[in-house]
C-alpha cells in the first residue's frame, strides 16, 4: 500500500478547534513536523479539511 508524508507548513495559530484536533491526529503539532501515513480513504478525509496548512508527498 502507499504511504504520503505530511508536512505542517503553516501554523495552527487562528485555525477552527475541528482542524487543530484533525492536525494532531495525524500527529501534527509544530511548523515542520512530519509524519507517514497510509494512503487511504480516512487519511484523504483528514488531509482535505486542513490541506491549506499541510504539504503532501508520496513515498
Amino acid at each position: 500500500m502507499a504511504q504520503l508524508k505530511i508536512t505542517l507548513v503553516k501554523s495552527l495559530i487562528a485555525v477552527k478547534k475541528e482542524q487543530i484536533a484533525t492536525a494532531q491526529s495525524l500527529g501534527l503539532r509544530k511548523i515542520g513536523d512530519s509524519t507517514i501515513q497510509p494512503d487511504n480513504e480516512a487519511t484523504k478525509g483528514k488531509m482535505h479539511k486542513i490541506i491549506h496548512l499541510i504539504e503532501v508527498e508520496n513515498v
